[in-house]
């Protein structure tokens, strides 16, 4: 029996998902990512330098920050900057999304360059990370893109596509792209990022309430691949691709 969401929406239905591309003047490419209420700003500066580490070895590197505005959810949080560190969940967030970016970049071709993928939440109802990972693709598509049409890129690096979504078990029903309410309850909570290609990029499940089985899981992923061939076309289209 299928139970109905909060939200009314079938159990493999997205949010309503919008990526609006050139929403910052100044910087090399940016997307304005919306998941239902979720609203992230992804902007994608270029630096023609890389870590200490990574000079001299001709590859460039990509790597993310994230953030949540004071007021990207129902009651004012405090600026991390106030308190003078970020948080562990920050930390992994900002990690999760620069390993994503990586795994479908040639860091060759980018030559001794740094990407840096700002991730500012402006508004959180679940799904910020996957929100996050999915724009910053497109923002940093456009950046390429800006690169090579000013001659400084001769050729794309951009290896494939990658997004992101969250599934979960909600009243013992796996279902497609959970917004808070549905997160804050869910017996089972997942994070899958994908390739255009269909690799794996990282996977994170969790049974929050419960255990969860093989079947449930296997559930999940079929509703990730399904969201994710939505997001690889709605990014196409974002890019005029």
């Amino acid at each position: 029996m299928t139970t109905a969401r909060p939200s009314d929406r079938t159990p493999d239905q997205l949010r309503a998902v919008t990526l609006e591309t050139g929403v910052n003047r100044y910087a090399e490419g940016s997307c304005l990512v919306t998941f239902g209420h979720t609203k992230v700003l992804v902007t994608a500066s270029v630096e023609e330098n890389v870590p200490g580490w990574m000079r001299g070895k001709g590859a460039g590197w990509v790597t993310a920050e994230y953030g949540m505005l004071p007021r990207a959810t129902h009651t004012r949080g405090r600026r991390e900057a106030a308190s003078g560190k970020q948080t562990g969940r920050t930390q992994e967030i900002q990690r999760l999304i620069g390993r994503s970016l990586r795994a479908v970049v040639d860091l060759k071709l980018l030559g001794e360059r740094q990407v840096v993928l700002d991730c500012d939440v402006i508004q959180a109802d679940g799904g910020t990370r996957t929100a996050a990972i999915t724009g910053a693709w497109v923002a940093m598509a456009s950046a390429f893109d800006y690169l090579r049409a000013e001659g400084v890129l001769k050729t794309d690096p951009i290896l494939d596509q990658v997004a992101a979504v969250s599934c979960g078990v909600c009243s013992d029903q796996p279902v497609l792209d959970l917004d808070y309410e549905e997160d804050s309850t869910a017996e089972a909570d997942s994070n899958f990022v994908l390739t255009g290609t269909g690799a794996i990029v990282e996977i994170q499940a969790t049974g929050e309430k419960r255990g969860f089985s093989r079947a449930e899981f296997d559930r999940l992923f079929q509703l990730a691949e399904v969201g994710c061939a939505e997001l690889f076309a709605m990014q196409r289209a974002a890019l005029g691709r």
